[in-house]
C-alpha cells in the first residue's frame, strides 16, 4: 500500500518563501505556452457559425509575426502577482490539510487513500482560487488584449494596475471576481488532478523502488499530475477563460450558458480547445515548480513534498 510522507513541521513563511519562488521560475519559464492555449480558447467564442480551426503552432507564428517575441509575454506580471497567493495557498494548504487528517487518525498511519488526497487537494485548490481570481482575470484579459493589437486596434489596457483600475471603475469590485464560479471548478480539477496525483505517483515509484526520491521520480510524477489535471480541467478551463475575458457587453449569460453555446455552435470538441498546449504547459510547469520546490526545501533543511 502506498504510504503518503508528511512533512516536518517546519517554518510556514518558509514554504511559503519557496513555493513562490518556484511558482515565479516555472510561470515565468512555461508563459509563452499559457498564452497560446488562452489565444486557442479564445478562438471562434461568441460565433454562431465557429470559426476555422488554428493549431498551436498557428497562433504562435501569428503572435511572433504580428506582436513579435515580447507578445508572447502579454500578460505575464498579473499571473506572477496571481502565483504568489495561489500557489503557496494550495499547496501549502494541501500539506497542512493532509497532515491534520494524518495526526487525527487513532492509528496515526501516515497512509491516505488517493480519493481523500484528492478532496484535500480540490479543497486547496478552491480556496486559492478564489483569493487570487482578480490576478487572473487581469491576465486573461491582458493576453486577450494582444488579438486587438493584431487586428489593428488599440488594447484595453496598457498594464496590470491600469486593468485593475478600469475594470473596478466600470465593472465594480464584482467585476474582479467575474468568472469565479467557472475559475474555482477547474482550480478544484486541476488541483485535485495535480496535487493528489503528484504526491500519490511520486511515493508509488519511490515505494516500488523505480526511483529513489530525485528527479527522476520528481519527473515521472510531473508528467502523469500534468496529464490528468489537464484531462479533468480542459473543459472548466475553455468556459473560465471565456467567462473571464467577457467585458460590458457579455456574450454568456452564466456559465451554463457559456457551456451550452460552445457545444452548440462549437461542437463538444470545443471543450478540450488548447488541451495540447495546455498540456505542453502543465507538464514543463510541474516538471520545472515541482524540481524547484524540492530542491529548495532540500536546501532549507525542510523534509520532501
Amino acid at each position: 500500500m502506498e504510504r503518503s510522507r508528511v512533512t516536518r513541521e517546519a517554518p510556514t513563511g518558509t514554504r511559503i518563501l519557496l513555493a513562490s519562488l518556484s511558482a515565479m521560475v516555472a510561470e515565468s519559464v512555461t508563459f509563452p505556452i499559457d498564452l497560446t492555449k488562452t489565444r486557442m480558447q479564445l478562438h471562434g467564442s461568441g460565433s454562431a457559425s465557429g470559426a476555422h480551426r488554428i493549431g498551436a503552432f498557428g497562433v504562435v507564428s501569428e503572435i511572433a509575426r504580428k506582436e513579435g517575441v515580447i507578445g508572447l509575454y502579454k500578460g505575464l506580471s498579473p499571473e506572477i502577482i496571481r502565483h504568489l497567493f495561489y500557489t503557496p495557498i494550495r499547496i501549502i494548504g494541501y500539506e497542512n490539510l493532509k497532515g491534520l487528517i494524518v495526526r487525527s487518525e487513532t492509528n496515526n498511519s501516515e497512509s491516505l487513500p488517493l480519493a481523500t488526497k484528492a478532496l484535500v487537494g480540490g479543497f486547496s485548490g478552491v480556496i486559492a482560487q478564489v483569493v487570487a481570481s482578480p490576478a487572473d482575470l487581469v491576465k486573461v484579459r491582458m493576453q486577450a488584449d494582444g488579438r486587438l493589437v493584431s487586428q489593428g486596434l488599440k488594447p484595453r489596457y496598457s498594464g496590470p494596475i491600469e486593468a485593475f483600475t478600469k475594470i473596478l471603475q466600470s465593472e465594480g469590485v464584482k467585476g474582479l471576481w467575474k468568472g469565479v464560479l467557472p475559475n474555482i471548478q477547474r482550480a478544484f480539477l486541476v488541483n485535485m488532478g495535480e496535487l493528489a496525483c503528484y504526491d500519490h505517483a511520486k511515493h508509488f515509484v519511490i515505494d516500488k523502488k523505480i526511483a529513489e526520491d530525485n528527479i527522476f521520480a520528481h519527473t515521472l510524477a510531473s508528467i502523469m499530475s500534468g496529464l490528468a489535471s489537464t484531462s479533468l480541467s480542459c473543459p472548466a478551463d475553455v468556459v473560465k477563460t471565456r467567462m473571464m475575458n467577457q467585458g460590458e457587453n457579455a456574450v454568456y449569460r452564466n456559465s451554463y450558458d457559456c457551456l451550452v453555446k460552445t457545444v452548440k455552435f462549437e461542437g463538444i470538441r470545443a471543450l478540450w480547445k488548447g488541451f495540447f498546449p495546455t498540456w505542453a504547459r502543465l507538464g514543463p510547469w510541474q516538471f520545472v515548480f515541482w524540481v524547484s520546490y524540492e530542491k529548495f526545501r532540500l536546501l532549507a533543511g525542510i523534509s520532501s513534498f
